[in-house]
């Protein structure tokens, strides 16, 4: 199950609200969701955005994917930037030492071996 977090359209005609929810790929728009992980309005001035950000941090370390509109809505908000740098942090850790491998004897040279041609002789037949 491929899981993306994105906007799910809410309010009246022509007064649009967004919840941000994470959810299956596969569902419609504003169909069923997982977690709602916060809102946004882009009506009001100045515009709303909350977001949990405990919840979205969870959703992207499990590998769901943010939609263009979300991923700017959470780069505004320093989640990606935060999730980045969680990331960073994994990569820096040192991975597991690992034992020097014994290194083989290097092996003797073999003879290069050279094919002879073999002269065919046809026989003519009398």
């Amino acid at each position: 199950m491929a899981v993306k977090l994105r906007l799910k359209r809410m309010g009246s005609k022509k007064r649009p609200f967004y919840r941000i929810v994470a959810t299956d790929s596969r569902n419609p728009r504003d169909g069923k969701s997982l977690e709602e992980i916060g809102y946004y309005n882009p009506i009001e001035v100045p515009v709303v955005v909350k977001i949990n950000e405990e919840a979205s941090l969870k959703w992207l370390n499990n590998g769901a994917i943010p939609t263009d509109t979300v991923r700017d809505l959470f780069s505004r908000e320093g989640i990606m930037k935060k999730f980045h740098d969680s990331r960073m942090i994994k990569k820096d850790k040192p991975a597991k030492v690992e034992k020097p491998k014994k290194e083989k004897a290097p092996a003797k040279e073999k003879p290069v071996k050279t094919e002879k041609k073999k002269a065919t002789v046809k026989k003519d037949k009398k």
